[in-house]
């Protein structure tokens, strides 16, 4: 073989290598993670993202790289941890929810973005659609919105006597004010009034309980960041309330909530790695379908139970996937 050809061929062959063979000599890949929760509220869920990473062949500090900013209930924060992700050239962003992945999108339109759990993608303008999302953004559903009938449901199986349902929501949130219509509609449907607790910041949850005055025989928590990342507060306060409280999140529950229904997000987290896994072997996010939650869990906390003086009826224990004793 003549050595020109000899070169040509091994240009050719290089550009096929595989990832990892390249990757030994080239910078690994940085994951950049933007959450409009903190590190603690959602301890139980990146590791899971790390580790299925970690079995997809990424491993932390070696083969990539996880740059998080955590805005810890203020989402104000968000647009500039945003930017700064952008400024240290990350190859994919990953975004706990619907907020972060907004000012995500803002932020650039190149760099792919891959949201763990947003409760309308659709609605709130990540995507186009859910089979076809286009752009640079992809990533998991919640269904957060298809759920509420289930949990007010769940709410009038426990609380029989139910009549006026305080809300707890952050407004500000696009999925949160989607959400809250769903609430009034299904409590409305039950003959139930509801009783609107709006909150933007964590110094707002006190003050709406106190606003309440007992007049409530139930709470709605819904589905946002800075509501679950106060999880232990919301619980303490609805406990001293006397109030029997739903969440769409698990981990509120065991944080002492009554009881929850939702997605499973360990398995959201899961799932979100492999897109990314997707993303950083070079497919490209507008072919990536939009994913949709595979399992929903129903979580009862018996202590907290025990403590209102409830009785669970005895069908919702055999339905549920947990019970917390």
């Amino acid at each position: 073989m003549r050595r020109r050809d000899f070169i040509t061929l091994l240009g050719g062959t290089a550009a096929v290598w595989p990832l990892s063979t390249r990757a030994q000599s080239a910078k690994p890949p940085i994951i950049g993670y933007l959450s409009a929760a903190s590190a603690s509220s959602e301890s139980q869920w990146t590791p899971v993202f790390v580790r299925r990473l970690h079995e997809l062949g990424w491993i932390e500090g070696r083969t990539v790289e996880i740059e998080y900013r955590w805005v810890e209930g203020h989402p104000e924060r968000l647009s500039a941890f945003a930017d700064e992700l952008v400024r240290l050239k990350v190859s994919v962003i990953v975004t706990g929810s619907t907020l972060p992945t907004i000012a995500a999108k803002r932020a650039t339109l190149v760099i792919p973005i891959v949201f763990v759990a947003s409760g309308d993608p659709v609605g709130s303008g990540l995507v186009a659609s859910l089979a076809r999302p286009g752009g640079n953004v992809t990533g998991l559903s919640i269904q957060s919105v298809d759920a509420v009938s289930k949990r007010v449901e769940l709410l009038r199986d426990v609380v029989p006597n139910l009549r006026r349902l305080a809300e707890l929501a952050n407004k500000s949130n696009p999925v949160v004010r989607r959400e809250v219509e769903e609430v009034q509609a299904a409590a409305h449907a039950l003959g139930v009034e509801v009783a609107p607790l709006d909150v933007r910041l964590a110094d707002d949850i006190a003050p709406a309980f106190a606003a309440l005055d007992s007049h409530a025989d139930a709470l709605y928590v819904t589905a946002d960041p800075l509501l679950t990342s106060n999880a232990n507060a919301i619980s303490a306060l609805a406990l001293k309330a006397r109030l029997p409280d739903v969440h769409g999140l698990r981990e509120e529950v065991v944080a002492g909530g009554l009881l929850s229904y939702g997605p499973s997000f360990p398995d959201l987290y899961r799932r979100a790695a492999e897109l990314v896994d997707k993303i950083l072997r070079g497919t490209k996010p507008a072919d990536i379908p939009v994913e949709q939650p595979t399992k929903f869990d129903l979580v009862i906390n018996l202590k907290t139970a025990n403590a209102l003086g409830l009785t669970i009826p005895h069908n919702l224990l055999v339905l549920a996937d947990e019970v917390i004793e």
